[in-house]
């Protein structure tokens, strides 16, 4: 049985697992999951009891249930470490690491979907304006001084922190937020763009994009 993953195309957070899954080459199912207003499959009773936390992404492995990216990208590290998407020594490994949860914890969190709509919905503010760009601006100040000359963020080899980046950046685009600060960082999200790992794993690419 192959690993099924349970995504929705516009979610960064499951376009992260996808990138890894392709990069390592391991047979997998997407698993469509909508989280489109009206629809909200995420809400139903068949996701919740695999998931009490009602998000994507969501991986099975066998008997195994995963949720929560970082954890997915973890397991499947260990558990699958053919191709690795971690140095193996240090200090770059947990460099890597502090990259990954500088765009999971500190950038992404603010600019989430869910917290962008109860900006609007409770403050009646325009979260996609100024106050978008400014986490991003803020996380990517740090990120860009962290990143190396190339190609990727860590040097030669892609690593899980392009696998966060393209993302990242990928939404940053779609909300017209200034990048020209941020070189290298976009530079090495060029370059990932060009692997087909990359480009099977980007939201226009799913079969359910715009549903």
């Amino acid at each position: 049985m192959p690993i099924r993953l349970y995504s929705y195309w516009r979610s960064s957070a499951a376009y992260r697992v996808r990138i890894a899954l392709n990069l390592k080459g391991l047979d997998h199912e997407v698993v469509p999951v909508s989280l489109a207003p009206g629809v909200s499959e995420h809400r139903g009773d068949a996701y919740r009891s695999k998931n009490p936390q009602m998000l994507v992404p969501f991986l099975e492995d066998g008997d195994l249930g995963i949720s929560q990216s970082m954890a997915i990208l973890e397991y499947l590290e260990e558990a699958y470490p053919g191709v690795g998407l971690l140095p193996h020594a240090e200090p770059s490994r947990s460099q890597v690491r502090a990259f990954c949860n500088m765009i999971a914890c500190d950038i992404h969190p603010l600019n989430n979907l869910r917290v962008m709509n109860y900006i609007a919905t409770e403050f009646k503010a325009d979260p996609t304006g100024d106050w978008y760009t400014h986490w991003i601006h803020e996380g990517f100040k740090a990120a860009e001084l962290l990143a190396s000359d190339g190609p990727y963020v860590f040097g030669n080899e892609v690593t899980l922190a392009d696998v966060f980046l393209v993302p990242q950046v990928y939404n940053a685009k779609r909300f017209s937020v200034p990048l020209k600060k941020f070189p290298k960082l976009i530079a090495a999200v060029d370059v990932c763009n060009e692997l087909n790992a990359f480009q099977d794993a980007m939201p226009e690419s799913q079969s359910d994009a715009n549903a």
